[in-house]
């Protein structure tokens, strides 16, 4: 045996290791070289395909832990610099900071029954006595340690990736909140769908009405993705919700909200485009505010066919965040019964179109760039959507729009209606849609 350690034998193929047909990586901790002689030996002998490396000391094995994965640790319990279960500890303290722990096979030179269950409560996986172990015995406790190890390793994986998607799911449907609206007449559908890199994103939106009957909306949208921009756009719907419910003047709610903003955001290139629509109590006009936002789609019905616009923009102000001067004027808009208004964010508009309505396939320009939806295209969906049937009429719309893009879009999208049929009409619809099902995932 050389100094270095023990080299890689070429025994047969491990049947069952950490990868079926790979070398099974063992760092053997042994500071008596007749001992690390007898372990290899025997592993040639069983016939397991060992890439076995040495070390003399718990320090030594420490830094070769450090620097190269390893499937099992073989670990003697009477070194240099720790005897008894105090190697064992020392190990365990430092594989936690490990990506991928290997497996710990404890080699006792104690006979004591109790000496092997002592170092397995303490965290090994196996033990072995010396003078009591031949080659398959050795081969066996160290394939089947890497196992385990690697079994139980992919049980946490799979446990953290549960959580986490639960706790993602939370975050989301703190995006899609229960509107505090209580005349029944009023409709209500709202929609969220995930973009397709599977990240959460900041599109927010919510609906309250006041005691005095005035209804207020909000549709908004954090810039950029992830669960930092997800938790953003949640605080910033419940500080909206909040100054709704306290009286707040409407003017005076994005001043306020950009007050919240600035402190919560985890950097200064974080802005939130918003759009607020105010509707008055007897439901015959609306004010509409924009922070940076899209103006939203207005849907009546002149003569009884059902027409779909897109409101103006005067008086569109920056988005909230944005370092610049300026102000955020109410632009009003005169309602007749029956009418819709339509609120979203961008991610519905910038989703490209790949196919047409016949289904054939849209080509590039010569620059390879494809069309995109626009607002005339979310326009002519949300209209011939609606005439076809009020019902569901918001997963048909976020439908339409996934299938000319072909596919998950890239960003996020908000999407919400709210209606009123007049004051003699029944109880209007109330739906709330998170894309986040199997059935969606393959549409």
């Amino acid at each position: 045996m050389d100094q270095a350690g023990v080299s890689p034998n070429d025994g047969a193929h491990l049947p069952f290791g950490p990868e079926r047909g790979e070398a099974l990586r063992v760092l053997l901790v042994e500071d008596d070289d007749a001992d690390a002689l007898l372990v290899a030996d025997l592993l040639e002998l069983a016939g397991v395909r060992a890439e076995l490396r040495r070390a003399r000391s718990v320090a030594e094995a420490l830094g070769l832990l450090a620097g190269a994965p390893v499937d099992c640790l073989l670990l003697d319990l009477g070194l240099p610099d720790a005897v008894g279960l105090g190697a064992l500890e020392r190990v365990l303290a430092r594989m936690e900071e490990l990506p991928a722990p290997p497996a710990v096979v404890v080699l006792t030179g104690d006979t004591a029954v109790d000496a092997g269950t002592k170092a397995m409560a303490s965290g090994a996986d196996d033990y072995l006595v010396k003078g009591e172990v031949d080659g398959d015995r050795l081969a066996r406790a160290l394939r089947y340690a890497a196992l385990r190890r690697r079994s139980a390793a992919q049980q946490l994986a799979l446990y953290r990736s549960e959580v986490r998607a639960a706790e993602t799911m939370r975050l989301e449907r703190a995006l899609l909140p229960e509107a505090v609206v209580r005349d029944d007449r009023i409709s209500l559908r709202v929609g969220y769908l995930p973009g397709g890199s599977g990240l959460l994103g900041g599109d927010f939106f919510d609906a309250v009405e006041r005691p005095d009957g005035t209804l207020l909306i909000v549709v908004g949208d954090v810039a950029g993705h992830g669960p930092d921009e997800a938790a953003l756009g949640a605080a910033m719907r419940t500080a909206w919700r909040t100054l709704v419910l306290s009286g707040t003047a409407p003017d005076d709610i994005l001043p306020l909200l950009e007050r919240v903003l600035l402190p919560e955001r985890h950097g200064p290139e974080i802005f939130v485009t918003l759009c607020q629509v105010v509707i008055a109590a007897d439901r015959a006009s609306m004010e509409v505010y924009l922070a940076g936002h899209l103006p939203p789609l207005l849907v009546t019905t002149p003569a009884g066919g059902l027409v779909c616009t897109e409101l103006t923009a005067a008086g569109r102000g920056r988005a909230l965040g944005i370092p610049a001067p300026g102000h955020w004027s109410p632009h009003h808009v005169d309602l007749t019964d029956p009418w819709t208004v339509v609120l979203y964010t961008d991610g519905l508009v910038e989703s490209k179109v790949t196919v047409d309505d016949d289904g054939a396939t849209r080509q590039a320009d010569a620059h390879g760039r494809l069309p995109r939806l626009g607002t005339e295209g979310l326009r002519a969906v949300v209209e011939r959507e609606l005439a076809t049937s009020e019902h569901d009429v918001v997963p048909r719309v976020l439908r339409r729009v996934r299938k000319l893009h072909g596919g998950p879009l890239a960003d996020d999208a908000a999407l919400l209606l709210a209606g009123w049929t007049g004051a003699g009409a029944g109880p209007g619809e109330r739906t709330s849609t998170l894309a986040d099902s199997t059935e969606w995932g393959r549409a």
